[in-house]
């Protein structure tokens, strides 16, 4: 008989982590309170550590990734124009 794994939601998840992060009650304890594996809770507990730091980083730093991303695609888009410009130049001179 195979026993089903339980799906946690992310805001489960992240209740759990934030009480391990106080430190009022031992991993033991929230483990049996919200019948979780103590390495479970360990384990998002490190997650929300390691990537709280990103909720609070400056929303201008990730603007150069988008604007270079667009210039990029801008400068594919313009050397495709150039070339059918030069394709239709060259198309319409061998006609007259």
């Amino acid at each position: 008989m195979s026993i089903k794994r339980r799906q946690h939601n992310p805001s489960f998840k992240a209740k759990v982590a934030l009480e391990a992060l106080r430190g009022e009650k031992t991993i033991a304890e929230l483990a049996s309170q919200y019948e979780v594996h103590p390495t479970q809770i360990l384990q998002w507990k490190k997650t929300l550590a390691e990537e709280a730091t990103g909720l609070f980083e400056n929303k201008s730093s990730k603007k150069p990734k988008d604007e270079k991303a667009l210039v990029d695609r801008l400068y594919r888009q313009i050397g495709q124009l150039k070339v059918e410009k030069d394709f239709l130049e060259d198309s319409l001179g061998r006609m007259s």
